[in-house]
């Protein structure tokens, strides 16, 4: 019993960062990969890089974004941060 006890303390540990570190930073990247899957023509986004442009082109891992008007630049779909709702 005595060499079990002194693992008790680094499980409890264990358990305090998953619950507090990894399974919020695990919800966090899947609501990222939905919002990435639902990305489509027509939505307003802002990239990491903080462009804000319109969603003229979608490909698997490509974005056409229309920043004003007649400019239009790609992008990867990862640098997409945020989807606006104008």
């Amino acid at each position: 019993m005595g060499a079990f006890a002194g693992f008790i303390p680094l499980i409890v540990i264990f358990a305090i960062f998953y619950f507090l570190l990894i399974r919020p930073q695990q919800k966090q990247l899947k609501a990222q990969r939905g919002m990435l899957d639902s990305l489509k023509v027509g939505d307003n986004v802002v990239t990491s890089g903080g462009l804000h442009g319109k969603i003229v082109g979608l490909t698997e891992t490509i974005l056409t974004l229309e920043i004003a008007k007649d400019v239009k630049i790609k992008v990867e779909k990862s640098s997409i941060s945020a989807v606006r709702k104008d």
